[in-house]
């Protein structure tokens, strides 16, 4: 199979750029790097392709101080969201830039449908007028159109200010709304906070209070129906010890009740850093303490679920990174201690050589040991007695070797016993034969994408050969 798309870029004027995209591939785009969900809530994936990371910091508009919630998360459009399969998108085009005092993006994209994901249209518009001192009011509009007849459409609008006082205090707002078919009410999503920095203390705070209904369905958030409070508090003092950078003793809580005051999570850590002159470092959790309340059975692996009920337990961290001007650096991670209704060890490492200017190798493996109390299957069943009691092993090793300066070749090998199909692969060949114009020779077997939805769903496994060839030129 062959296909053929194009890209195009075009500066409208000093500051402001359009590109515009027609049956886009982004097979050039990396992969993602697996991970094991330990949270009845979403994992975050950063965004890694090119038309959308291109100006993407216009777009961004954060929810969360203590998280990664997004307003606007582009990967919402093109990626199936519970299976990482890419849904393949007709066109797009965006505008990004600056006029005067003002910072712009519009964006419109056209998916078609595959698979159990219908057609749909994804048109962004974002404005914000720059203050003083890095101080900016803006405001952020989406709409989503669907061919799905229960779910037509999702509407998001909001508006947000980030405004900077004595060069060390930032103080920040938003209000937002959705609208999504069927529903009237609980759709907002409203918080204030502040930053204060200074060379030897930081204070992080935020108020905010999400709605039960509030739904972006073209962005990221991870609690919703919650009262949540966030407090960060880092002391950073640099003592006259000899070989030592920094000392940070940091403590945060969150409290995060849902919106009738019944508690829904709350956790609250006290941590102690070291970071010495040539680049290593310790950071270690003397104690992190949580409270979880499931409404639902959690499925934490396979058929394997925590029951529903309340939990409270403890865990502890140590961890050690090398120094990190050597050609070996390495990293030791072991969290420990009680969870849910049993206990869990997570042991880590990783380690990065660089065998020479052309040649790095980069290493990681966990392996996460659970014995838990009672289970059940994901539908509340009672599970057999042991049924806790299992292993979780994932990691990766991946190589990059530069022949020249414009050829080069990675190889990604990961493995994941929690999924069936545990094992994938990434083999990338670069060729940069001309500024702006590459050739790209890559296969894949294996999860391209990963899943945004909660808990660890079986991930969509391809195997795929696909040489993409661009070339650009300026008329």
């Amino acid at each position: 199979m062959h296909t053929g798309g194009l890209d195009v870029k075009l500066g409208l004027r000093s500051n402001l750029v359009a590109n515009f995209t027609v049956n886009t591939d982004f097979a050039d785009a990396d992969v993602d790097t697996l991970k094991f969900n330990l949270t009845p809530y979403k994992l975050f994936f950063p965004e890694k392709r090119q038309f959308f990371l291109e100006n993407a910091g216009v777009f961004n508009f954060p929810l969360g101080a203590d998280s990664n919630d997004l307003l606007f998360f582009s990967r919402q459009i093109g990626i199936d969201p519970i299976t990482g399969e890419e849904v393949p998108i007709n066109g797009g085009a965006k505008v990004t830039g600056s006029i005067g005092n003002f910072e712009l993006g519009a964006m419109d994209v056209d998916t078609r449908s595959s698979g159990p994901n219908p057609y749909a249209n994804y048109a962004v518009l974002r404005a914000k007028r720059s203050l003083w001192g890095g101080s900016y009011i803006g405001v952020l509009g989406i709409d989503k159109l669907s061919g799905n007849p229960f779910d037509s459409f999702n509407q998001t609008e909001g508006a947000d200010t980030r405004l900077v006082f004595f060069k060390n205090l930032v103080l920040n707002a938003y209000a937002t709304q959705t609208r999504t078919p069927g529903l009237s009410s609980g759709q907002t999503n409203i918080g204030a906070g502040f930053n204060y920095q200074t060379n030897w203390l930081e204070i992080v705070a935020q108020r905010r209070k999400v709605g039960a209904n509030f739904n972006p369905e073209v962005g990221f958030v991870e609690l919703t129906d919650c009262i949540c409070d966030y407090l960060d508090i880092n002391f950073k003092p640099r003592p006259k010890l000899r070989g030592v950078r920094e000392l940070n003793f940091e403590g945060f809580i969150l409290h995060a009740p849902f919106t009738n005051h019944l508690l829904q999570t709350q956790e609250w850590q006290n941590t102690f850093r070291i970071e010495f002159n040539n680049g290593s470092y310790s950071d270690d959790d003397i104690v992190d303490v949580f409270t979880q309340r499931l409404l639902t059975p959690f499925n934490i692996y396979k058929n394997v679920s925590i029951p529903a009920g309340e939990y409270h337990w403890a865990r502890h961290q140590l961890t050690y990174g090398s120094p990190q001007d050597r050609r070996l650096m390495v990293n030791f991670f072991e969290r420990f201690g009680t969870y849910y209704n049993g206990d869990l060890n997570e042991a880590r490492v990783r380690a990065t050589y660089r065998a020479s200017e052309r040649l790095s190798f980069n290493f990681a493996e966990q392996w996460n040991r659970f014995r838990l109390g009672d289970t059940t299957d994901p539908s509340g069943n009672p599970l057999p007695p042991g049924s806790g009691n299992f292993s979780v092993v994932f990691g990766s090793f991946q190589t990059n070797y530069s022949f020249s300066r414009f050829l080069t070749l990675s190889t990604l090998l990961q493995m994941d016993t929690a999924n069936n199909q545990g094992a994938s692969a990434n083999i990338r060949l670069r060729w940069n034969y001309r500024p702006d114009s590459d050739l790209f020779v890559i296969y894949t077997a294996g999860q391209r994408f990963a899943s945004l939805v909660a808990a660890n769903p079986p991930q969509f496994y391809e195997n795929r050969f696909a040489i993409k060839f661009t070339y650009s030129w300026r008329p």
